[in-house]
């Protein structure tokens, strides 16, 4: 089940962000706060504007979470989102990160009208590349010595999906 997270999933995301395979395919560092994310997590991501995180759940346990957020505070980029995702070691292959692709760009196509999402992906990271592809999301460019992982700089693609068909006016 994919839904909305809330402040009681906050002890649940640092568990999983706590883990070396997590934080390791993401920009997230190690050692993540509970009371960060319940404070994250209390002053309401997406409560004032499109920014969303969801979470996947399996047999009432936490396997995943998958969020858009605000990319610039520019106006003129109000039409572009970041998009992050990751899954539990042990639910991975099984469908979570398709489940919670499918509901972050329902989310961005159909309810706040977005044009673009966009994300960084490791280049080695295989798995989520072929996911982010199944929804559309086409390689933009490599950007060399990104972020720094595990003591050495790791190259990242930019990755972006356009809206696949932009929302239309009603006849008149």
């Amino acid at each position: 089940m994919v839904r909305r997270a809330r402040a009681s999933d906050a002890a649940a995301l640092a568990r999983q962000l706590s883990d070396p395979a997590v934080f390791g395919g993401l920009l997230q560092l190690p050692y993540p706060s509970e009371e960060a994310w319940a404070k994250r997590l209390t002053d309401g991501v997406g409560a004032t504007g499109p920014d969303v995180l969801l979470v996947a759940e399996r047999d009432d346990e936490l396997v995943g979470a998958a969020g858009l957020n605000s990319v610039s505070g520019h106006v003129r980029r109000r039409h572009a989102m970041g998009l992050g995702i990751h899954v539990a070691p042990h639910a991975q292959r099984q469908g979570v990160g398709q489940a919670l692709m499918a509901a972050l760009c329902d989310y961005a196509d159909r309810w706040v009208g977005l044009m673009r999402l966009e994300l960084t992906v490791y280049t080695d990271n295989d798995a989520a590349i072929r996911l982010y592809r199944r929804f559309g999301f086409e390689t933009e460019g490599k950007m060399r010595a990104y972020a720094l992982r595990d003591g050495v700089y790791a190259d990242v693609f930019a990755m972006a999906r356009l809206h696949p068909s932009p929302p239309t006016l009603p006849p008149r």
